[in-house]
């Protein structure tokens, strides 16, 4: 419930935000009229978000096994790409979304297009809801406890939705730089984890190779996979099962935040590593580079005093002389010294 409800309350919030930004400004417009064409698109996103996750619930029932754990995983690696593109996404575009929205409905109501309004309000929660709904259906998959993860992902969505009613109604004042920036950091780990079980059910399903395909390793006094450096690269990296029970309360609680599974394949730990060092890398450089940014254009000691008139001439005089400048302007120039 934790880390759905978490992702629930950072997506809902990003759907709540542009929600209000569009309602608050079509309202200072004195455009009120075209309110319910905006509900509209949104109440159509909504539909299409739980449209997807119906069908991904329900349409994969009747498949084979291996079917399943190959659509999960191919569905695991979509919900992996979104997720770190909003995540830099909302981390380049945050400062001037509110700019660019009040644009796209300056265009709409300018070409007398109200219907363009559905789609502006359609398009802007469409996104969230559909990254919302990949994300939560493969966290499901690797949880198998869908109605605690469900809950919590309602629990952080209706918290979302208050929290967006509060800030436009100006009750409420957060650091959203701050929220979306933790927020940020927490969905890296999170995507790191759906890589990992990514990994996992392609590996089932045989798409790749691993601990259940012919070219695993095999330990030759168990006779099962192989675990640890003799197992490298196609068995198992470690296994803590008789540690950490699978399904326990400990071991869903890892999954869950640090995507960590009591049995990982070496795959889904390389894959696990290479994530969170290259987009938690590229992240790091992102929250960091606005503050840089205003050191290097902070105001620098104080200039000096101008010289003289005198010394000035003279200073000027010798840089014309060290610089080799012979032209006819500079040398009909009066000499500064004299004019001094």
């Amino acid at each position: 419930m934790l880390a759905t409800f978490l992702i629930g309350l950072r997506e809902g919030l990003e759907a709540a935000l542009v929600v209000g930004i569009l309602v608050a400004y079509v309202t200072r417009m004195g455009r009120r009229d075209v309110l319910p064409r905006l509900w509209i698109g949104v109440g159509l996103a909504i539909a299409l978000a739980l449209g997807i996750g119906a069908v991904l619930t329900f349409g994969t029932y009747t498949l084979t096994f291996e079917a399943q754990e190959l659509i999960g995983g191919v569905l695991s690696l979509v919900t992996v790409a979104m997720v770190t593109w909003m995540i830099f996404w909302m981390q380049k575009t945050a400062r001037t979304m509110k700019s660019s929205l009040e644009a796209g409905v300056d265009r709409a109501l300018a070409a007398s297009g109200l219907w363009a309004v559905v789609v502006i309000g359609f398009i802007s929660v469409a996104r969230e809801g559909i990254e919302t709904t990949l994300l939560l259906w493969s966290m499901v998959q690797s949880f198998g406890d869908a109605p605690a993860a469900l809950l919590g992902a309602v629990l952080g969505l209706v918290a979302a939705a208050a929290l967006g009613w509060l800030l436009a109604r100006g009750m409420l004042r957060i650091n959203l730089r701050v929220f979306f920036t933790t927020t940020g950091a927490f969905l890296v780990v999170v995507a790191a984890g759906v890589l990992a079980y990514a990994i996992l059910d392609l590996q089932e399903a045989g798409a790749l190779p691993g601990p259940f395909t012919e070219a695993a390793p095999i330990d030759p006094v168990t006779g099962a996979v192989a675990v640890g450096l003799a197992g490298f690269p196609l068995g198992w990296a470690f296994d803590l099962s008789a540690v950490v029970p699978p399904g326990g309360a400990v071991a869903t609680i890892l999954q869950s935040t640090v995507g960590f599974m009591p049995r990982m394949s070496w795959l889904q730990v390389i894959s696990w590593v290479l994530y969170i060092v290259i987009v938690g890398t590229l992240f790091v450089r992102g929250a960091r580079g606005p503050r840089r940014a205003t050191k290097v254009e902070a105001p620098s000691e104080p200039a000096p005093l101008p010289l003289p008139s005198a010394a000035a001439g003279q200073d000027r005089s010798e840089r014309v002389i060290a610089s080799g400048i012979h032209s006819s302007a500079a040398a009909s120039t009066p000499p500064q010294r004299g004019a001094a």
